[in-house]
């Protein structure tokens, strides 16, 4: 374990994983999260912009929880982010179904091709170093 300083209070904690935010600041990020959640549910129709107004929070951290996949906004939901790979209009994470189905057939891929054979070992001919005790 390591001690970091909490990128928001400043305080030292013992880091283990994840975000550099002590786990008060980590409670605190996750009652907002619920607080968002519930705003959107009651606002579907919201923009960032004012979502972040309204919750409090900025706008980096909804695109955050977006991209991350907590967060989605429904279909009648003016929001719409890019795909990272091809550019095609999604509502959350980072790529859209056909890139995340090619992303994951082309990794299958890999684990189907059989691994070259070894190459076989030369048999021991006597003229190696032997040690006794």
């Amino acid at each position: 374990m390591e001690v970091k300083s909490c990128r928001t209070c400043k305080r030292l904690f013992n880091y283990v994983s994840g975000p550099q935010i002590c786990p008060a600041c980590k409670d605190e990020l996750e009652k907002k999260f619920y607080e968002v959640k519930e705003y959107i549910r009651d606002n579907p129709r919201q923009g960032i912009k004012e979502i972040a107004e309204a919750t409090g929070t900025t706008t980096q951290q909804l695109q955050q929880w977006v991209r991350e996949e907590r967060l989605e906004f429904s279909a009648d939901s003016d929001i719409m982010l890019n795909c990272e790979n091809c550019g095609a209009p999604i509502r959350t994470g980072r790529f859209c179904e056909k890139c995340k189905n090619n992303m994951a057939n082309s990794m299958a891929s890999l684990y189907e091709h059989k691994p070259e054979p070894k190459p076989e070992k030369k048999k021991n001919d006597g003229n190696h170093m032997r040690f006794q005790r």
